[in-house]
């Protein structure tokens, strides 16, 4: 392999961004176990209390997250009756996604497990980092680089 391949590899902005959600999430993960939740799992729970009943197709936009991945991550939560899945009167093809009272307490017991994930990683990474990393990730998910825009495709090379 070339030494300029090589660079263009290590240098992969999505290469860097997987391993660092995958490692964030493991830890996460961990720290939610004891809740009976994954990160995941707690995000939908979390979103659906705050912003109340959403669509399948809402919540998977609001959590920049495929529809299909998204139904595979509700299926447990329906089944353990954390989140009711039901089709409004005005759609029958849609399907509206809120959250059960015991959705609503697992949430509650699981926040204290989320609060102390959040903690520990702005100590160990630093307030002020932690800060940033949010808005600059925050910038990545408003910015205009999205699935079909090819406005800048021929300036870019693969890794």
């Amino acid at each position: 392999m070339a030494a300029e391949t090589r660079t263009r590899t290590e240098e992969c902005i999505c290469l860097a961004v997987r391993q660092a959600a995958r490692h964030v999430t493991q830890s996460y993960d961990h720290f939610l176990a004891p809740a009976g939740l994954r990160t995941t799992q707690f995000s939908i729970l979390a979103k659906l209390g705050r912003k109340g009943p959403m669509t399948i197709n809402a919540l998977a936009a609001d959590l920049v997250m495929d529809r299909t991945t998204l139904g595979r991550n509700i299926l447990p939560l329906e089944r353990d009756g954390l989140i009711a899945v039901t089709s409004p009167d005005s759609d029958r093809r849609s399907k509206e996604l809120s959250l059960t009272k015991a959705g609503e307490r697992r949430v509650a017991a699981a926040r204290k497990c989320w609060s102390e994930a959040q903690a520990r990683f702005e100590s160990d990474f630093g307030s002020r980092r932690a800060a940033d990393l949010r808005a600059l990730l925050r910038a990545v998910v408003e910015s205009t680089f999205a699935p079909g825009d090819d406005s800048d495709a021929a300036q870019t090379s693969e890794p």
